[in-house]
């Protein structure tokens, strides 16, 4: 577990400055931290998709095959690590407009901790269903934005009358940075490597799937049966 984790959540004002602190002393310092929380979304995706499933109509379920889990899994993996560092690139771009002059490792390592809460919002994935994911994911957003506010100021140094705006555009390069990483890489796992689904479902007594089952004609064949018998005139 990272060294910061514990007053990143409880006292984050009190984690910026000991994070600060670290990094000017180790440059590379968010490294582990990065590496190793990135690995639990990761792993909850494959354990959530391959083995619990999910289901979008009632009396079936979902899941993935084996190879398929690992690729989705492998690809949010490395999305995530090339998304901070993305973000830091911006962010200290942005930073020259706010009289603040972080190193690119200092931003990077910024946004390696501001993203702790979707680390832990990834357990989310281990049940995954349309409301899981909107909660965890709304709470760790919530959170994160909690400690951008807060970690300007303490991380970056900069004037608390600056810390609003730049907050504001933190946030605005995020989204856009994770719509052009994310809908790519689902695009790519989709189309280019063919994922394997496995269904279950309900079956009928005698046509197994109900999908499967041979479709009457219109009328029905009551209506068949009811014009043969009607007397000849």
């Amino acid at each position: 577990m990272s060294p910061h984790f514990l007053t990143l959540m409880t006292r984050p004002d009190q984690a910026w400055a000991d994070i600060r602190r670290d990094e000017e002393k180790h440059s590379s310092n968010y490294l582990i931290h990065l590496l190793l929380w990135a690995l639990l979304p990761a792993v909850c995706m494959f354990i959530g998709t391959r083995y619990v499933g999910w289901s979008l109509v009632e009396n079936e379920r979902i899941w993935l095959d084996t190879r398929s889990a690992l690729q989705l899994s492998g690809l949010i993996y490395l999305t995530i690590i090339l998304g901070t560092f993305i973000m830091g690139f911006f962010l200290r771009w942005m930073s020259r407009s706010f009289e603040a002059r972080p190193t690119f490792n200092q931003c990077v390592g910024f946004i390696a901790y501001l993203i702790t809460p979707f680390f832990i919002a990834g357990l989310g994935a281990l049940y995954p269903t349309r409301w899981t994911a909107v909660l965890v994911l709304v709470a760790a957003g919530l959170y994160s934005t909690y400690l951008l506010f807060v970690g300007l100021p303490k991380f970056m140094r900069i004037d608390d009358r600056n810390t609003f705006l730049y907050g504001v555009s933190t946030w605005a390069v995020g989204l856009l940075v994770l719509v052009n990483l994310k809908v790519p890489m689902i695009l790519f796992w989709s189309l280019a490597l063919d994922p394997t689904y496995e269904r279950s479902g309900v079956q009928n007594q005698s046509y197994g799937f109900e999908e499967n089952r041979p479709q009457e004609a219109p009328g029905g064949v009551d209506n068949e049966r009811r014009f043969n018998e009607r007397p000849n005139e």
